[in-house]
């Protein structure tokens, strides 16, 4: 049987990448789909620095479909089936990949516009413990910083910083003091993934600026390039 042809729904944060890696170990993964979005405060997409999706994609080496979006409630879900759409269209895609942990709100409309178009909807981080979660990306060696949070008590200084084993621990003792999601799936936190197994090249960050008010902030990354991995062969690709 031959693998199965998917794209997955990108935004160069970790729950997409870690999807695309899941999705890659057994069928293929022939696009990236990346709905940029006009609205900071999009209900479904990601958007602290998804400019820089398409330089992730490179650096894994897939090709990247990206699709602008005015990013207003609900409406965007036609924006998003228009892009799948075309990844179809393409790409022979057979099937979309998410990253959704826990968000019914986001796995549930993805999944109706995967019925409608008569494609296969994988969700392969669907109910992880949050925190063994980011203890598995460190294991395998992703690596992942901070660029926005959006609710109290997170601060400033998670900004620009690594998720690191300090940092999992500093998340789930917020968890049971204030009940946040660790992984950052009710919206509290987003992130960019600066290097990982099935990255070819890495990411290094040139010029940043943190911004933050009152419970909010973004890690605003203005300058950024590939770098080649010791012991990687890039053989001329991406």
């Amino acid at each position: 049987m031959s693998d199965m042809k998917l794209g997955v729904l990108f935004s160069g944060g970790k729950d997409s990448v870690f999807a695309c890696y899941r999705a890659m170990e057994h069928e293929d993964v022939r696009c990236l789909i990346t709905l940029i979005s006009e609205n900071e405060e999009s209900y479904m997409f990601h958007t602290p620095n998804i400019g820089l999706a398409d330089l992730v994609a490179s650096a894994i080496g897939v090709d990247i479909l990206k699709w602008r979006t005015p990013g207003v409630e609900e409406m965007e879900l036609e924006d998003l089936r228009d892009a799948i759409i075309e990844a179809r269209r393409l790409y022979g895609i057979e099937g979309i990949v998410t990253g959704a942990i826990e968000s019914v709100y986001q796995s549930s409309r993805i999944q109706r516009i995967c019925s409608s178009l008569d494609l296969w909807c994988f969700n392969p981080l669907w109910q992880l413990d949050q925190i063994e979660y980011l203890r598995m990306l460190r294991a395998y060696g992703f690596r992942v910083i901070v660029t926005g949070v959006f609710a109290y008590p997170l601060d400033e200084s998670f900004l620009g910083a690594e998720i690191d084993d300090g940092m999992i621990a500093k998340l789930q003792g917020l968890q049971k003091r204030y009940g946040i999601s660790p992984s950052g799936e009710g919206g509290e936190l987003e992130t960019l993934v600066l290097d990982g197994p099935i990255f070819r090249r890495r990411l290094e960050i040139l010029r940043a600026a943190s911004h933050f008010s009152g419970n909010r902030g973004r890690y605003v990354i203005e300058s950024a390039r590939l770098v080649e991995k010791p012991g990687h062969l890039n053989n001329g690709n991406a």
